[in-house]
């Protein structure tokens, strides 16, 4: 394709039936697949209006046909108790016939540079290719755990002071339990309508939901779940506390003579299998979100390093393969009381990390020692020591979809 009739450029409400298309085609999503959620293509756009309507959504266009594009969806996201305004990029897609010209490399680029305008300095995606995202600054920072339990491995009923009660999917005890966990929880989304828009997107009016409530009437946990062919499906399930959680298992276990097994997902770093009585359920790991740091010098100025009796320095060089602010040698100094701050240095310096090394360690997902035996950090062993000491050590939790 001539390159000359290509234009870069903001996609709006009026593209929104060429913006479905570009995704109904480049994901393969097919009639069968809308048929077994009960949705037809009217549906498509009207649950994605809300995207072109909110969302920073940029793309290529042939003439007046858009071929290639990518949304960003204003976020916020609590990363070690601190607050972060996150880009959500999501929507990513090319036509087969204008691929290998470099057009998605470039709306990146575009994209992460008004991210980083909007103060957005950490960005989250779900990957259909790892290694494409790795390549782009992304890096692994969550899993989900998918486990089966038969139903005579359901936990015994035990003694909690609240009580579980079923509730309408768009309950706003729900809202309010998923955002007092949300608010305590590392690497958790901060859902407002958008969010919640994308969270139940692609599910079929089956869903339930049940809320456990403690004994202030206060939601302190919930789990949505469907049930089908004797088989309890559970979307999610948090809680705050110990008793919300034997009292949602309570729940659950009352569907025994229901019931043959029980297949859900988790999305925390503790395998559920400990917990059990009869561990021997089978459970898979994978991997599930990714995220960047966007500006490094800036979200350094927010992160919240752990303090010290003395204060802590790190002269390395830093590589991005996107992004030139976030290429060069830089010196991290943090204060005893776990303020960072950066400055670029002219230093020579031996030590190395790349951006996407940078994102997994600082946002917890792997811990400093493990990625400097595994070659993506060089350093010296007191400097691996000094970072173990100054990062908290606490795996991401993200439950949602984009």
């Amino acid at each position: 394709m001539k390159k000359k009739n290509l234009k870069m450029k903001k996609v709006s409400i009026e593209h929104l039936e060429q913006y479905n298309q570009l995704l109904r085609y480049v994901f393969q999503v097919t009639e069968n697949d809308l048929n077994k959620i009960g949705w037809e293509e009217k549906d498509i756009q009207l649950a994605k209006f809300p995207t072109l309507e909110k969302a920073n959504v940029l793309g290529w266009f042939d003439r007046d046909t858009l071929i290639s594009q990518v949304a960003v969806y204003p976020m916020k996201v609590r990363i070690f108790n601190r607050t972060y305004d996150m880009g959500g990029l999501t929507g990513v897609g090319t036509y087969p016939e204008y691929s290998n010209q470099g057009l998605m490399h470039k709306l990146l680029y575009q994209v992460l540079n008004e991210m980083r305008n909007k103060k957005q300095f950490i960005s989250y995606l779900y990957p259909y290719s790892i290694p494409y995202y790795r390549r782009k600054g992304w890096e692994i920072i969550s899993d989900k755990i998918t486990y089966e339990i038969c139903d005579y491995q359901l936990p015994k009923r035990q003694q909690v002071g609240g009580d579980v009660r079923r509730v309408s999917t768009d309950s706003d005890s729900l809202k309010e339990a998923y955002h007092r966990f949300a608010y305590q929880t590392h690497g958790a989304l901060l859902r407002d309508d958008l969010a919640w828009n994308e969270y139940w997107l692609w599910d079929s009016d089956d869903l339930m939901a049940a809320i456990y409530y403690n004994e202030d009437e206060k939601p302190d946990g919930y789990v949505i779940y469907w049930i089908a062919d004797d088989i309890f499906h559970i979307k999610d399930i948090i809680f705050l506390n110990e008793d919300a959680r034997l009292g949602l298992w309570n729940f659950i276990g009352a569907h025994f003579s229901m019931i043959s097994k029980v297949i859900g997902n988790t999305f925390t770093d503790e395998p559920l299998a400990f917990l059990l009585e009869d561990a021997n359920i089978k459970e898979t790991i994978s991997p599930y979100f990714m995220a960047r740091i966007v500006d490094f010098e800036q979200f350094i100025q927010l992160y919240p390093f752990k303090t010290s009796i003395i204060d802590r320095e790190w002269t390395f060089t830093l590589h991005d393969p996107l992004l030139s602010w976030n290429q060069g040698t830089f010196t991290l100094k943090i204060s005893k009381n776990g303020k960072g701050s950066t400055r670029r240095s002219l230093k020579k310096c031996h030590d190395k990390i790349d951006i996407q090394t940078l994102t997994t360690m600082l946002l917890g997902y792997k811990r400093p020692d493990y990625l400097h035996k595994i070659g993506r950090i060089e350093c010296t062993p007191q400097t691996i020591d000094m970072l173990e000491d100054a990062i908290e050590q606490q795996t991401p939790y993200f439950s949602d979809y984009f």
